[in-house]
């Protein structure tokens, strides 16, 4: 029985980087035994219909675009019962959980993991009734994420370099939030925060801890809170730029669960598209929910 390959991808991805390589992995995909069925996205949710419609008849689901179109993908198989492995092509502009995954920079290679690697069991993160594969993040210039050119897709990285020339405490943007996790509740007033399950984010690696595994079943925390004064404010920049946790503003944990309580609304971003405005977020890991074809080498 010939085994079926459903491949979904996002023609406008990283400045459309995949039509020039298209047909490249096509091939690559038709010549690996599978009976390949190709689906190219028109706009945002199509690939969630798509892999949530016809994944269940497929043997592997093969997604190319950026990180955005592989948590639709992921979305869509989670509401199936059957769940059926994934093969990421990496083809956005920063493809933060393509390098967690260790997958290759060029698209005709990861076409070829995609098909020929081996399935990796990765947790994945509940956000009240909806999904994502790699972060969750509220505050201070999450909006790039979703709001400017694939270009300038950098969440951190952006606001630690704009945050360098505020010269006003006053001109930040805060929530005043309460957080709950491990047994232990933060409360104030934060800038940003961010659930996450990668080794990278907005390009910087490291800046999620020093050891994360994305098999673990625990999110890695950072919440940072308003800075009091200027030296607390730079304390937090060179923190960003540094790519570290040590200031007396950010607060790092490990957690499986996570509840975050507003008076008012608060815009997220789930892996870099817009999530919502929410006043109570309840968010819970997943452990090894889908299966990902990555390198023949252990992940880090």
């Amino acid at each position: 029985m010939t085994k079926k390959l459903l491949f979904i991808y996002n023609p406008c991805a990283g400045k459309g980087r995949i039509r020039g390589k298209l047909s490249d992995i096509i091939e690559i995909l038709n010549g690996s035994g599978y009976e390949v069925t190709v689906c190219p996205t028109k706009q945002q949710g199509d690939a969630v219909n798509i892999a949530r419609e016809k994944s269940s008849e497929y043997s592997l689901v093969v997604c190319c675009g950026g990180d955005g179109t592989l948590d639709e993908v992921v979305t869509g198989i989670m509401e199936q019962e059957k769940s059926v492995p994934i093969g990421y092509i990496p083809a956005g502009s920063t493809n933060d959980f393509g390098i967690s995954l260790g997958l290759p920079k060029t698209m005709v290679e990861a076409a070829q993991i995609a098909v020929e690697g081996k399935r990796f069991s990765c947790d994945i993160g509940a956000f009240n009734k909806g999904t994502f594969v790699y972060i969750a993040a509220f505050g201070i210039f999450t909006d790039v994420s979703y709001e400017t050119p694939q270009s300038s897709k950098n969440i951190l990285g952006h606001a630690a370099y704009v945050l360098e020339g505020l010269k006003k405490l006053s001109s930040l943007r805060t929530y005043e939030l309460k957080a709950k996790y491990n047994g232990e509740t933060a409360e104030g007033e934060f800038l940003f925060g961010m659930i996450s399950n990668s080794t990278s984010v907005g390009g910087f690696k490291k800046i999620t801890g020093k050891y994360v595994e994305l098999n673990d079943g625990l999110f890695e925390v950072m919440l940072i809170r308003k800075p009091k004064n200027a030296l607390e404010l730079n304390q937090i920049i060179a923190a960003l730029v540094m790519e570290s946790m040590d200031a007396s503003c950010i607060i790092y944990a490990k957690t499986d669960k996570i509840k975050i309580e507003s008076k008012e609304p608060v815009a997220w971003t789930l892996d870099g598209e817009f999530g919502g405005e929410h006043c109570n977020v309840e968010i819970i890991s997943r452990p090894r929910a889908v299966e990902i074809m990555v390198p023949d080498f252990e992940i880090k």
